[in-house]
């Protein structure tokens, strides 16, 4: 061989070399810190394995902050992520207005009659899917069932707000740090408002009447209000106004709530024996109510979207499509056990024997999903749509704004009354600027 060719040859595999990166892909997915979330990215090989071409980045953010940026850059069109984790509230609204890429092109392996209708159905507009969900969720009560046989009491599967405001009474003991409930007290739209709406609903309260006049004012309120602040302030545990999801959580799989009323999708978190001290005692039972005729439980999920004007959209389908796939649930279960898959977007799953034997908690997430009804959240009529939101555009600030009051009264910084008429004032002067 002469050194001409030789040097040829040198010069063309450095060329391919070349071409092979500059073909690589890399997309940017924006995502929550939740369990489920970092499990994803610990399996982030598993996807670059089979696309070899794409390269994944991650931006892992607290809710409220992630729903910030997501929002912000998805409405400027800034370009900074290919995949966004949203909201069952955001998705049906930033699709009418063209922000998100369809999914209606995903393969037929895919199966998207799969997934659940209640979950599906909040993703879709005008027959378009605009999301995929990556886990679903309702919300329900998770208990001590030792603590709640040595207070000599029984939790009911379908309890009342008066049962539980009992347990709670006669499973607290602060002197050791076991609080009788634990409930949401961060302020956020996603974060107390989720609980306190769906609570709300159980009262028979709700946000707007037929002619959108905010109802903060009314006694279903101060009954919802005052309940809860009598909850927490008599059992709950200190400093509650800065406890979310994780925070209530990390309290749980430590000892210290005899209660918590939250997301479903806890529930394979709090019987994992290797992150949960008491994984072995913890029961399930239905959201509370009050007799009439619904439950304070919500329903949501996690979604992966892709926001309309990426450059790589085809990269971020195929990435959407691994992460909310059955072959990535059954990913999950080879790598964690069929009990940590992520929940509530696929029907196979609540039709498979192995899910059901290993997760104690399957068939009450799959009724709590079921029973909720955005379409009619409400004990009275109203003119919007969401069980624990409003699905109007306002609502993400005016929940927010909402949810500072409600937790400034959990702080005692301020009385409940004084929460709500706060609430009731800003609310209606959003609405008026709207144009409501």
């Amino acid at each position: 061989m002469s050194l001409r060719t030789s040097a040829l040859m040198g010069a063309c595999a450095v060329m391919a070399l070349a071409t092979a990166a500059s073909a690589e892909t890399t997309i940017t997915v924006a995502t929550v810190n939740n369990g489920d979330m970092i499990r994803m990215q610990g399996l982030t090989s598993d996807f670059e394995a089979k696309h070899p071409d794409i390269k994944v980045e991650w931006v892992t953010l607290e809710e409220n902050v992630l729903r910030q940026r997501v929002t912000t850059d998805v409405a400027t069109k800034g370009g900074q992520y290919d995949v966004m984790t949203i909201g069952t509230y955001e998705v049906p609204i930033w699709g009418k207005q063209g922000w998100l890429v369809g999914l209606n092109d995903l393969p037929e392996s895919y199966d998207v009659d799969d997934l659940l209708p209640a979950i599906r159905g909040g993703l879709t507009v005008d027959g378009t899917l605009y999301a995929a969900p990556f886990y679903g969720e309702s919300s329900m009560v998770m208990y001590r069932k030792d603590l709640v046989e040595a207070a000599g009491l029984e939790m009911p599967e379908a309890p009342t707000w008066d049962q539980v405001r009992e347990i709670a009474a006669a499973t607290t003991d602060k002197a050791n740090e076991v609080y009788g409930i634990c409930l949401r007290g961060k302020a956020g739209w996603g974060e107390n408002m989720a609980f306190l709406t769906a609570m709300s609903n159980s009262f028979g309260a709700k946000w707007f009447d037929m002619e959108w006049t905010p109802q903060f004012d009314s006694p279903e309120w101060k009954r919802t209000l005052t309940f809860y602040l009598d909850l927490m302030e008599n059992y709950g545990p200190p400093g509650a106004s800065s406890n979310g999801f994780n925070e209530n959580l990390a309290l749980f799989q430590t000892g210290k709530c005899a209660m918590w009323i939250d997301a479903t999708v806890a529930a394979s978190f709090v019987t994992n024996p290797d992150e949960s001290e008491v994984a072995d005692q913890v029961g399930f039972a239905l959201a509370p109510d009050n007799g009439l005729g619904k439950r304070g439980n919500w329903l949501w999920a996690w979604n992966l979207g892709i926001p309309a004007g990426t450059e790589k959209e085809e990269a971020a389908k195929a990435f959407v499509e691994w992460a909310t796939s059955k072959e990535y649930t059954e990913l999950v279960a080879e790598k964690e056990g069929w009990a940590n898959v992520p929940p509530g977007t696929r029907t196979s799953l609540y039709e498979n024997p192995a899910y059901l034997e290993a997760a104690p908690f399957a068939q009450m997430t799959l009724e709590s999903i079921e029973a909720a009804d955005p379409q009619n959240p409400t004990v009275d009529e109203v003119p919007y749509v969401g069980v624990q939101f409003v699905a109007i555009p306002e609502f993400q600030g005016l929940g927010t704004a909402v949810g500072q009051q409600f937790s400034a009264a959990l702080a005692g910084q301020v009385t409940a009354e004084q929460a709500l008429a706060n609430a009731q004032t800003l609310t209606e002067r959003e609405m008026k600027r709207a144009g409501y």
